[in-house]
């Protein structure tokens, strides 16, 4: 990922929350002729001994388990709110349109999980992220329904070997703050999602309320 030094963060909280509130993730690796192949599906992040850790599955018929069982290494991409950012934010007009985001990607290693428990208790994590009160309907189906549907995903865990945060906010540009805040906490929810950020990494203040201007 193109990382201008002024959108990098190394803050692991900041990582895993974006990881945690936007879990829809595309899961890249190389097919068996090399062509990258795309899979997206929701993950969930625990932190083992210090390291993160992705949990997943897929459809046995998608072929992608037998890639990452013959090719572990894969990328994980996590998109956070974006938006469009219009020039009239800037106090003069020699200025052209952008887009803000925020982003992870991160490098895995990956180890299949097909035994019917380990499975079970992954899919309960990821039922905890989203619909806890459904874990008791998924027990009361019974123990042939559950082997049934289990035979039918491949699970996965995706060790985090190396992960890159981009917090792509106008940073460099603070005469904008102040402007892009205020159309970005009046619009749609991810541009509110995106002031809402803006204000934890100090940038929604006029750059003289600021000091240096920003960060």
């Amino acid at each position: 990922m193109y990382q201008p030094p002024q959108f990098r963060s190394t803050d692991r909280a900041v990582a895993a929350r974006l990881m945690r509130d936007h879990p829809f993730a595309s899961l890249i690796s190389n097919d068996d002729s090399g062509v990258p192949f795309v899979t997206h599906l929701p993950l969930h992040l625990e932190e083992r001994q210090g390291a993160f850790v992705l949990l997943g599955h897929c459809a046995r018929p998608n072929p992608h388990w037998r890639f990452l069982r013959e090719r572990p290494t894969a990328l994980v991409t996590f998109l956070g709110p974006h938006a469009f950012q219009s020039p009239r934010i800037y106090p003069d007009l020699a200025r052209v349109p952008s887009w803000n985001y925020l982003a992870v990607h991160c490098t895995v290693t990956a180890t299949l999980v097909d035994e019917p428990a380990a499975k079970d208790g992954l899919l309960k994590k990821l039922i905890a992220d989203h619909e806890p009160p459904y874990a008791a309907q998924w027990r009361s189906l019974g123990e042939d329904f559950a082997h049934k549907m289990l035979a039918g995903i491949v699970a996965f865990e995706l060790r985090l070997d190396a992960w890159e945060c981009k917090l792509k906010l106008n940073q460099h540009r603070p005469e904008s703050h102040a402007a892009l805040r205020e159309i970005y906490a009046q619009g749609n929810e991810q541009e509110r999602e995106l002031a809402q950020w803006m204000d934890r990494l100090g940038l929604g203040a006029r750059p003289d309320a600021q000091g240096q201007g920003g960060t």
